[in-house]
């Protein structure tokens, strides 16, 4: 892809000229008019907006199993003349799509996640939990919205592109496997972003809202542990063994012992993938899988460490052997000052979606059934704050990798019901619905507005990326943490998707037969009924 992308992005060595050009183009005036036919861009695809949304959620699909999703996006945009490289940085599901118009001008990437969330099936629109196929992953965070979003202010923007002879390049990219933190540092790596000026990226949120500097959350380094031992009856001959799952819990127990003495702003949590075979021989193989997480590299490094260190301990205790796999990582993210100012203008330009008195009724009765706060649906802008002096610690997305690679923002869009747990069912209620639709409007006419003020803002680049030389890495430069040797672990959740996919095909999304996907799944919109049914008395 180092190649690929350099090879379409040559034109760039005259971007200089270019924004000197376009600074005594466009002056305020011809802005504000370029960004309400965007505006009015992004309106006229309010539908294929929502069919995209409501087409990625029905897919509901895994990590590092995007396939349909994938397919689905790279077919919607080569259809509208964007250059595709699949394959990208070793992931089947990883790919870019490319257009470039004129010569010279900025070259601006959008991304956003595609991956969804183990057992989250949910009917969107049904306000208790009732999965489309029980067991199965759905979208229990949102990530089948950002892609709706993004694709519909490129394909705004690049009408305007064209009919006012703007230069520029639109790159489109997803958020591979995004849940394990499994595919953007694989990409950066790889050199999929060469070329690239500036990154905005979307994620799914209950209110419209952009940020600067270090947000709370942490970086993350995602490792599976695998011990070797040697089987034998357990009952026989327990002597003659050597557990591999001792040495598993060995290892967790020390990791326990040793968190007392880390600092409060680390965040780790494992799960045992394989822990033998059954109770009667003793467990030649097992895997424990680490998430450790911290607020800067050298902490996320140490604790990674650590984790080696303790390992290696528990091996030594039970006579086994141990080697480990980096699954994926996240640098802490730091996102650019110029970039979100701009944004956050057009942020309080287009504002919160309307929300009707069913729509807020309907969130409110989600808040209460799954026990959160009944406060309903956003209704005032969050507002740009400057960075917490001490941000709290939390979860980790890797888009922090790009952003220590280039000047990067992350727009969130209103699409999800406030106060939810996350990583969860109740997540996926609202992300097929009008809830989620209007959501997605309202980001997309926040991103488009956006990619107008770089492609016609040159100050604005070279201060995006002033901001980024000669503040954020000033005194700390990118850190990767993948090895060389290190590749995308894309065998996880084959066997979980070969499972369930065949059922879950039987409910995809056919919007030449349904208006929208509540309409193919039968489910009334705003629904009747608020309240679970009541469930039979056992005797």
């Amino acid at each position: 892809m180092r190649n690929g992308l350099k090879g379409l992005l040559l034109a760039g060595a005259l971007a200089m000229s270019a924004s000197a050009a376009l600074a005594e183009a466009y002056d305020a005036k011809a802005i504000a008019e370029l960004k309400q036919e965007a505006l009015a861009g992004v309106e006229a695809r309010a539908k294929l907006s929502q069919v995209m949304n409501d087409q990625i959620f029905s897919y509901g699909e895994l990590a590092f199993q995007e396939f349909e999703t994938s397919k689905y996006l790279t077919d919607v945009l080569e259809k509208n003349g964007f250059k595709i490289q699949r394959g990208v940085a070793g992931l089947p599901t990883g790919w870019t799509a490319t257009w470039t118009n004129g010569t010279g001008g900025p070259v601006i990437a959008l991304g956003s996640d595609i991956d969804c969330i183990p057992k989250a099936s949910q009917k969107p629109g049904v306000p208790w939990h009732d999965p489309i196929v029980a067991g199965a992953p759905g979208h229990g965070e949102g990530h089948n919205s950002g892609q709706a979003l993004n694709v519909v202010a490129a394909l705004a923007v690049k009408d305007l592109m064209i009919k006012h002879k703007i230069a520029g390049t639109l790159v489109l990219w997803p958020g591979v496997a995004e849940e394990l933190v499994a595919g953007k540092a694989f990409m950066v790596r790889d050199g999929v972003f060469k070329g690239v000026d500036v990154t905005i990226f979307t994620h799914v949120d209950s209110n419209l809202v952009t940020t600067w500097g270090q947000p709370s959350g942490t970086g993350n380094v995602s490792v599976k542990y695998t011990f070797h031992g040697e089987a034998a009856h357990a009952a026989g001959a327990p002597w003659r063994g050597r557990s591999a799952l001792d040495a598993v819990e060995l290892m967790d127990m020390g990791w326990n012992m040793r968190r007392e003495h880390l600092r409060p702003e680390q965040r780790s949590h494992y799960v045992i993938t394989d822990g033998g075979d059954q109770p009667n021989v003793v467990p030649q193989e097992a895997t424990v899988w680490y998430f450790f997480r911290e607020q800067t590299f050298d902490n996320i490094k140490k604790n990674y460490a650590l984790g080696n260190k303790i390992a290696d301990g528990a091996a030594l205790m039970t006579d086994t052997t141990v080697d480990h796999k980096v699954v994926g990582t996240a640098a802490p993210q730091h996102f650019n000052k110029p970039m979100a100012e701009a944004a956050d203008l057009n942020i309080q330009a287009v504002g919160l979606p309307a929300w009707t008195p069913e729509e807020q009724a309907f969130a409110k009765a989600v808040q209460r059934n799954i026990g959160a706060p009944e406060k309903g649906l956003d209704t005032k802008l969050t507002g740009l704050e400057p960075p917490k002096e001490k941000p709290e610690s939390g979860g980790s997305d890797d888009i922090g990798d790009i952003s220590w690679n280039m000047p990067t923002i992350t727009i969130r869009y209103p699409a999800n019901i406030p106060g939810l747990p996350g990583h969860h069912w109740a997540n996926a209620i609202s992300m097929a619905t009008p809830i989620a639709h209007k959501g997605v409007q309202a980001g997309s006419k926040v991103m488009a507005m956006t990619i107008v003020d770089l492609l016609t803002k040159p100050e604005l680049v070279t201060a995006a990326k002033a901001y980024f030389k000669d503040v954020q890495t000033k005194d700390q430069k990118y850190v990767p943490m993948l090895e060389a040797s290190d590749k995308p672990q894309i065998q996880i959740n084959t066997e979980t998707m070969a499972k369930f996919r065949p059922e879950m095909a039987k409910y995809y999304y056919d919007s030449k037969k349904y208006p929208t996907y509540l309409d193919q799944l039968g489910i009334k919109w705003p629904p009747a009924q608020l309240t679970p049914p009541a469930q039979p008395k056992s005797e």
